[in-house]
């Protein structure tokens, strides 16, 4: 992947591609893989932080967990579109939430934890709310790309090597991937806060310092949660993003999917139920890029009938809420 930046250089991109191999892993061990000091990994992440809105955070996974997904998509008159878009941001059911179509638009993905949570938010609050036109609900139903593999693996700058070298020892899971009640603190903690220490999660759990590192290590290796990497893509050179609605021969489904997924301007591909069969965003440098992209790309990939493009105007919320600024 070509990646143009004036902001950051190439050992910050090693080390936000590192901090998606394995976001708490210890600054030490990054930093041996790296061929740094620990000092300048601390700086850098720090400096990440800052300038990049680089956040570190537990997610938990729907689709591992059996839970329903789904994007929204909210049509809504032009002066109604932002106070709506913030108003989603600030729930917990929601994950990422994107001003689209000039203003007029709302792609925001759900994650409802309950029956009742997805009956509340679409056939309760949104059609009750003022100045939304339509909603149309996409149920995700396989992903492709995203979630536990992050965009930064496909920048290619670290070895196979290297990456082998970040990934914390394999766990066995014992059983399948669920979240327990008493493991909830554990999880809104580093829900706030990915890189969490473990005295610091021992507190908040109340649990021992052993009993957390066991708890945490069964639901990273079960899938139940995984640690996820939110920045600014502008830091790469990725200035804009759109969601793709792609219509995919049934026969070629799986097939499309699988090509997607491979794509360096594909950040995350999913299956869904609705008038498409395949939700797409993409991120790339520029407008030309993205036509690029559409005409030279996907064009002429076998067993796609049509494309819906919907250029993202801002993001309002990626994983967390509200976006560094």
């Amino acid at each position: 992947m070509k990646l143009e930046s004036h902001t950051i250089d190439a050992l910050d991109l090693r080390l936000l591609a590192a901090l998606e191999v394995d976001g708490r892993a210890p600054f030490s061990r990054i930093a041996a893989v790296l061929g740094v000091s620990d000092q300048t990994v601390a700086r850098r992440y720090r400096k990440l932080c800052a300038e990049a809105g680089l956040r570190v955070v537990a997610v938990r996974d729907a689709q591992r967990l059996g839970q329903d997904q789904w994007t929204l998509r909210l049509r809504c008159a032009p002066d109604g579109a932002e106070p709506i878009a913030e108003a989603l941001a600030k729930r917990p059911d929601t994950n990422w939430i994107g001003l689209a179509s000039g203003g007029t638009e709302i792609v925001c993905m759900t994650r409802p934890r309950s029956p009742g949570d997805h009956d509340d938010l679409l056939l309760g609050k949104l059609p009750r709310t003022p100045r939304i036109v339509e909603i149309r609900a996409h149920q995700f139903l396989h992903r492709f790309f995203g979630g536990p593999t992050g965009w930064a693996s496909k920048f290619g700058v670290l070895t196979g090597d290297e990456i082998a070298a970040l990934r914390p020892d394999p766990v066995a899971t014992g059983g399948p991937a669920r979240i327990d009640p008493e493991d909830e603190p554990l999880v809104a903690a580093l829900e706030r806060d990915g890189r969490a220490t473990y005295p610091e999660l021992q507190r908040v759990t109340g649990r021992s310092e052993s009993a957390v590192k066991r708890h945490l290590a069964g639901l990273l290796a079960s899938g139940a949660v995984y640690i996820d990497v939110e920045y600014h893509t502008e830091i790469v050179g990725h200035h804009r993003s759109a969601a793709l609605w792609i219509t995919a021969e049934p026969a070629r489904l799986q097939a499309v999917g699988e090509a997607l997924a491979t794509h360096d301007e594909v950040a995350y591909a999913a299956a869904t139920a609705g008038p498409s069969n395949i939700f797409v965003t993409a991120v790339v440098r520029d407008t030309a890029h993205l036509y690029a992209y559409l005409s030279g790309t996907i064009g002429p990939l076998d067993g796609v009938r049509h494309v819906e493009t919907t250029p993202y105007l801002r993001r309002v919320k990626q994983l967390t809420y509200p976006q560094p600024r």
